[in-house]
């Protein structure tokens, strides 16, 4: 007689935990009482000059405070587009190796927003074994959930279309904002810790949804910004650059507006509905009507409400550090998931011509004019692999660790390197058995000196949009038909690149991504464009190993 029997899952993760938990006390030198604390900050849809100490006009003084006690990177990136940038944030892995976007050809066996292999674990996953309490407030798009996925506790915000509670539901609470309601469960969750887990370090995830569409944002907070931009995204553009000079920066010259480029899908029925105040292309201001420079400047007065409320609401969780007198030996760092967003669309709920811009009952997105302002002083916007699409701000704060006091790298940075590097600063080995090599990198070294060449190039593909640079040199190939996200297909804006060539910029002297070198260095050109394709069947490979 055979006897078999089952070990559950829920025991095996167990036995799993204590066995990664036992070798990390074994084979690491630092103590729990050493390790750090970790508070990763994402924000959705903002532009790489919005927050004030990248160049921005728009109140976030506790993020210029971060800053000024640690560091600015100026040349961070991210993939161009949310659920990717989570995807490579959690694993340190471009999200084409972990089946988190799509690849061309459709050659990857799964579609943009598959499922992650079995070792593509997230930080939370790692960390946990490692004595590391986790904890996850607010967005995830990520596949599953992230209980399962090595936090424990997380209020992933799944609330509908907008930032107030839904306004179908009967019940709704007319005092919600998500930004607000995100940052208290975070204040909730850093209280249970210092009460229940204060023997523990932590791991906090705060992914908040703002300043995505729809722009809603709360009164007193639009208030604030009511007339600021009734002078238009020229002068915006212009006053950012300027500003960005004088905090030095260095990122380059400002970047023409790009008239004829549009939103990167179509929705010319949607558009109708949003009235004649809208605009789909970044015109000069001065040829804007009066209705609708009004309507323009209040959707940019709204998208700097919610960074505002934002940067308010981080405020509260840097003020709890401070009550748990963590805020020495936390490591914080604050990025963005892609450029500003030059979409125009109505989903959800639809929209109401007749409410007041900004509440429950509207649809509105900042479009390209001012998409075009918040990543001064680059091109294009959110989805596009130009530097406007894919440049983020990266601040990093960490007293204890981080000597250094309002400085800025120019170190090359992506995303995919915040996994590594938190790995690294918990004692935590980075790479792991029956798993591909991590593409990410440590950014400790960077922290202590400028100029640390992390990477000998970063890959970038988002919707038929290529990219990849390697040193100072990029090579940008842009599509004109793109695929929709959700399946179907719609013609894009009109690109002024030809979709059959690639593009060649030095972006030291360039970063504006102007004056095209590839008839001058077609050899550079070649190479790198094989270069990039050779990651793809790489990226391939990773993609087919395992399934989870």
């Amino acid at each position: 007689m055979n006897c078999k029997f089952t070990l559950f899952p829920s025991f095996v993760h167990a036995v799993r935990m204590l066995a990664s938990l036992v070798i990390v006390l074994f084979s690491t030198g630092t103590s729990a009482a050493d390790r750090p604390n970790f508070l990763v900050i994402i924000a959705d849809d903002m532009g790489f000059s919005d927050a004030g100490c990248y160049g921005g006009e728009i109140a976030t003084p506790h993020l210029d405070e971060l800053a000024a006690g640690g560091l600015r990177f100026t040349q961070f990136y991210n993939t161009a587009r949310c659920w990717p940038t989570r995807a490579a944030l959690m694993t340190g892995y471009y999200p084409q190796q972990v089946r988190r976007d799509g690849m061309p050809e459709a050659s990857a066996i799964s579609g943009p927003r598959g499922k992650r292999p079995d070792w593509a674990l997230t930080i939370a996953e790692r960390l946990q074994p490692a004595g590391y309490r986790t904890y996850h407030s607010g967005k995830w798009h990520i596949d599953g959930k992230p209980t399962e996925h090595g936090f424990d506790r997380s209020n992933s915000t799944v609330r509908g279309p907008g930032f107030f509670e839904t306004i179908k539901k009967k019940d709704r609470d007319p005092n919600y904002y998500m930004t607000v309601g995100t940052a208290q469960h975070a204040i909730d969750c850093l209280q249970e810790h210092a009460s229940k887990f204060s023997d523990r370090p932590f791991f906090h995830y705060l992914a908040f949804n703002a300043p995505h569409f729809p722009l809603h944002a709360l009164p007193e907070d639009i208030q604030r910004y009511e007339d600021r931009y009734l002078e238009g995204w020229d002068a915006l553009r212009k006053e950012r650059a300027a500003r960005q000079r004088d905090l030095d920066l260095n990122v380059g010259t400002l970047s023409p507006l790009e008239t004829e480029v549009g939103p990167p899908y179509a929705f010319p029925e949607q558009i109708k509905i949003l009235g004649p105040g809208e605009v789909s292309r970044p015109l000069p201001w001065h040829q804007l009507t009066k209705l609708q420079k009004r309507f323009q400047a209040t959707k940019m007065a709204i998208h700097a409400a919610m960074i505002d409320r934002m940067d308010r609401e981080i405020g509260r969780v840097l003020d709890q550090l401070q009550k748990m007198n963590a805020m020495e030996n936390t490591f914080i760092c604050f990025v963005s998931d892609n450029g500003a967003s030059a979409e125009i669309m109505v989903r959800g709920d639809g929209h109401d011509p007749d409410a007041t811009p900004g509440s429950a009952e509207t649809y509105l997105c900042l479009g390209p004019g001012f998409s075009s302002a918040a990543n001064t002083p680059f091109r294009r916007h959110k989805t596009w692999v130009h530097e406007g699409g894919i440049s983020t701000p990266f601040i990093v704060h960490w007293p204890k660790g981080i000597k250094a006091r309002n400085e800025t790298r120019s170190t090359l940075g992506h995303v995919i390197d915040i996994a590594p590097t938190v790995m690294d600063l918990a004692g935590v080995k980075a790479g792991q058995k029956n798993a591909p090599p991590m593409s990410g990198r440590s950014l400790k070294s960077a922290f202590h000196k400028d100029g640390v060449t992390l990477h000998e190039e970063l890959w970038f593909y988002h919707e038929g949009n290529r990219a990849l640079r390697q040193g100072d040199w990029k090579i940008i190939r842009s599509n004109v038909k793109r695929p929709f996200p959700w399946g179907t297909s719609t013609e894009a804006a009109t690109e002024s690149i030809n979709a059959e060539n690639w593009s060649l910029y030095h972006l030291t002297n360039d970063r504006a991504e102007q004056n095209d070198l590839a008839k001058l260095h077609p050899e550079r050109v070649k190479t790198m464009a094989a270069q990039w394709a050779q990651l793809v069947e790489r990226f391939n490979q990773d993609a087919n190993h395992g399934a989870r």
